[in-house]
């Protein structure tokens, strides 16, 4: 696999170098392209050395001062001769240009003649990200089909804390070589995923719900859109744009996902039920909102509707993928969650920790139909959805033998 490594200016470049090696020990041949501002942090002799090839670092190199024909169109053969484009660290700078389609260096010449998959790893300042601007310029190229590396929060070297920090090296390394091995192994499959939490209403203004943010579910969407498969999304709400090119249906509460997946589950092949469903409601709740007293308050709680025993009553021949978020004994509750919902497949997670819940990582076990359990090791939540698709498909062959 080639890949093609655009370096933007910020004090991130530097972290760079590792994901160049990460990806070369995972089998990607690198070449760099580093912007004027990254040559300020890291000089180009470093990933010379590292990927033992030729640093580009401006749309036009030149002799005795006039660019050659060559160079004037290297970009094009760097579009064309690489499989992934992985821009990190990508700055404010290079994120509205890319939005906007702005081309003054080799950068952002090369990355509108790019044509194949395109990752991008944000860092910057806290206030930058999360300014409208920049927010409007992510949502733009998510929706042009560009996967997001989502910053880190933490200490960033401007003294702010917050939301902002390159991710991890190895963990952009894991998502570029994911992509760069894509398959279409799921063409002809229609895929049911359920993600977010729901919302369960106390009265017009307060509702119970949970810590998901339905990351996963829709990494899952995403792997499944990916392979080939159509794919319906039944997601809770969340605040995260849907995977291009999936059905989304929005709802609120248990009962209304409860009827969404029923009401397509003929079309399913696969269905991979992935929300965090509250698991109590208040059956009748007031018309007005509770006003606050000294006096204390008890809720009559009703329990929501099994979703996934009911699928596991009626899922015929369909393959059937349920999670577990457990805080303790997560081996043991898988396996008993598989046996009482009747699903093939569960995903057991621990939650409360750094994993889990509003993380963009995952550590899980699969516990499977034919009476294995694998532990999936700490990743990125795009790295374990192909990973459960990658079991599905063998299990789905054990159980075919089995008949």
């Amino acid at each position: 696999m080639n890949v093609l490594l655009g370096v933007g200016g910020g004090i991130a470049a530097y972290k760079a170098a590792e994901l160049a090696r990460a990806l070369m020990e995972g089998g990607a041949r690198v070449q760099v392209v580093m912007t004027a501002g990254a040559q300020e942090f890291v000089q180009p002799l470093t990933f010379a050395a590292l990927t033992g090839r030729k640093v580009i670092t401006d749309l036009f190199s030149s002799a005795s001062g006039d660019a050659t024909l060559s160079s004037a169109i290297e970009h094009i053969g760097a579009a064309q001769q690489n499989d992934v484009l992985v821009v990190a660290p990508a700055t404010a700078d290079l994120l509205a240009k890319f939005a906007n389609g702005l081309a003054d260096d080799f950068l952002t010449t090369t990355y509108l003649a790019f044509t194949g998959p395109v990752i991008l790893a944000p860092a910057m300042n806290t206030n930058m990200w999360l300014h409208q601007a920049t927010q409007e310029n992510m949502k733009r190229l998510r929706a042009r089909g560009h996967r997001v590396v989502e910053p880190d929060e933490g200490h960033l070297a401007c003294g702010m804390t917050g939301p902002g920090r390159l991710a991890s090296p190895d963990v952009i390394a894991s998502a570029v070589l994911a992509e760069g091995n894509r398959r279409y192994d799921l063409e002809g499959e229609t895929i049911l995923v359920t993600a977010g939490p729901t919302h369960e209403p106390l009265d017009p203004v307060r509702f119970l719900t949970n810590r998901s943010s339905g990351k996963m579910g829709y990494a899952i969407a995403e792997a499944a859109r990916e392979r080939g498969a159509r794919v319906i999304l039944v997601s809770g709400p969340v605040h995260i744009p849907a995977p291009r090119d999936v059905t989304l249906v929005p709802v609120r509460t248990a009962n209304e996902m409860r009827t969404a997946v029923l009401d397509r589950l003929a079309e399913a092949t696969i269905i991979v039920k992935s929300a965090a469903v509250a698991d109590f409601y208040v059956s009748s709740p007031p018309n007005q909102k509770i006003k606050k007293t000294a006096a204390r308050l008890s809720l009559e709680l009703d329990p929501t509707p099994d979703i996934l025993s009911e699928l596991g009553r009626k899922k015929e021949d369909r393959l059937l993928i349920g999670f577990a978020a457990e805080t303790e004994n997560l081996d043991r509750e898988a396996r008993r969650k598989l046996e009482a919902k009747n699903c093939d497949m569960i995903v057991g997670n621990l939650v409360g920790g750094d994993t889990g819940f509003d993380s963009d990582e995952n550590e899980v076990v699969l516990a499977l139909r034919t009476g294995e359990t694998l532990i999936v090791a700490r990743a990125s939540k795009r790295v374990i959805a192909d990973r459960i698709f990658d079991e599905a498909l063998r299990l789905r062959l054990a159980l075919y033998a089995r008949q």
